[in-house]
């Protein structure tokens, strides 16, 4: 599906984000391994948490949608043997935080996925499982479709090659069923969804300063009020701080400080961003982000500050090239495998748009100044189809993007969402 987004006046108005994508995972992935019922208040309905739970009912979980509420039905930790291969679909988190748990599993199962997602490593998560005791074969070692032979695991202590949430999510869920504590070291901290969440479900989970510990438990379910994802609505955000005169609030969105890597970006650029805390305590902080358009200028994100940011990198990056002077990204090479090379199919995108980008293998240098309008391909990838359509906004003609379809992955309703702001 090829979509055309136009040049637009300042963006205002108020709005909300769908569920958290990392959240709503984790979450569904945890009821199902907990004791008693686990009740979802705000779950993403898209295309690849739906694959999770569909992954979910092939392991024997009774899940229930009651509209408001999504209702699941703890298994104690005890899975059934799927009568077939599961399917993750598109969804990269779907296949490794199932390999953890499937490790902890007295069956083998099979997880396959499409044809991207049949291209994205899987060895940084295979390795330790094996470590572990989990059986874990891979198509050339380390592509799916992967086949885990599950059953008895030990605790180990495991220092991570490089940040990765999911990588480390899948350590814990297998920790679960292990004998003895799991130990993981991050080299820097990522996103702690999946540690809130066990604490929240009485799992003994601490952190002294880079080391994670789990002692392996039972989770209890509970009920978990899922908030707006952050993720999304940072093309929302970066599009109204891209526009002069734009004034955008988001509410009831997610605020966990793993997460906010992209308005630390977006301040550093020059825009004016507020935030209001109005849930927080030891679950997941939610509250209010405002910001307001300026015109502004380029920055550098390296280091610890690109696994805060990893997944707003593209829309930063298009606001980057309407940006004065020049932006530099570094240390970003998890880009490659994504749902896309990401590096490359930006790179490419803003070239067309009339952008100066050099691309190194790690990121890319921005030279910013005025795009032009043009046609431009996602790839597949929800997260570029929505950073090329931010780029038609600000650019001086229209930016048809195809493959816009792709938005169904995280943010359904997306171009809807953003034609009401544009008309507000």
């Amino acid at each position: 599906m090829d979509v055309t987004v136009r040049p637009s006046a300042p963006i205002r108005g108020r709005a909300r984000v769908p569920g958290d994508k990392s959240i709503s995972h984790r979450a569904a992935i945890i009821g199902a391994l907990a004791s008693g019922v686990t009740r979802l208040r705000g779950f993403l309905h898209a295309d690849d948490c739906r694959r999770t739970l569909d992954c979910l009912r092939v392991l024997g979980v009774r899940i229930e949608d009651a509209g408001a509420e999504l209702v699941i039905h703890g298994t104690t930790g005890c899975l059934s043997p799927p009568p077939s291969i599961l399917d993750a679909g598109n969804s990269g988190t779907t296949m490794r935080l199932l390999c953890g748990v499937l490790a902890g599993q007295p069956f083998t199962a099979a997880i396959d996925g499409d044809a991207s997602l049949r291209q994205r490593p899987m060895d940084r998560v295979a390795e330790p499982l094996r470590q572990m005791g989990a059986g874990v074969e891979a198509r050339e070692g380390k592509f799916p479709p992967l086949r885990i032979n599950g059953g008895d695991l030990h605790g180990i202590t495991y220092q991570l090659p490089v940040p990765s949430a999911q990588v480390k999510s899948a350590i814990l869920l297998a920790g679960l069923f292990a004998r003895g504590d799991t130990v993981i070291i991050e080299p820097v901290p990522t996103r702690d969804h999946t540690e809130r969440l066990l604490a929240g479900c009485g799992v003994p989970i601490s952190r002294e300063g880079s080391r994670v510990r789990l002692t392996p438990a039972v989770p209890q379910g509970v009920t978990v009020e899922v908030p707006g994802d952050i993720s999304s609505a940072a093309f929302l955000l970066a599009a109204a701080a891209a526009i002069e005169d734009s004034d955008l609030v988001v509410e009831d969105v997610g605020l966990n400080p793993t997460r906010t890597g992209v308005l630390d970006v977006l301040r550093a650029m020059g825009a004016a961003v507020t935030t209001e805390t109005v849930r927080g305590g030891p679950g997941e902080p939610v509250g209010t982000i405002s910001v307001r358009g300026r015109r502004l200028r380029g920055t550098t994100v390296a280091g610890e500050l690109v696994p805060r940011v990893i997944d707003e990198l593209p829309v930063l990056c298009v606001v980057a090239a309407a940006a004065e002077g020049r932006t530099v990204i570094r240390d970003a090479a998890e880009l490659r495998v994504k749902e896309s090379d990401r590096i490359g199919v930006l790179a490419r995108g803003l070239r067309v748009l009339g952008a100066s980008v050099v691309e190194h293998p790690d990121g890319m240098e921005i030279q910013g100044g005025r795009l032009r309008g043009g046609t431009v391909d996602a790839e597949g990838d929800h997260r570029l189809a929505m950073a090329f359509a931010v780029a038609g906004l600000f650019a001086e003609g229209p930016v048809t993007v195809r493959g816009a379809e792709s938005v169904q992955i995280s943010f359904p309703g997306f171009f809807a969402t953003l034609g009401t702001l544009q008309g507000a």
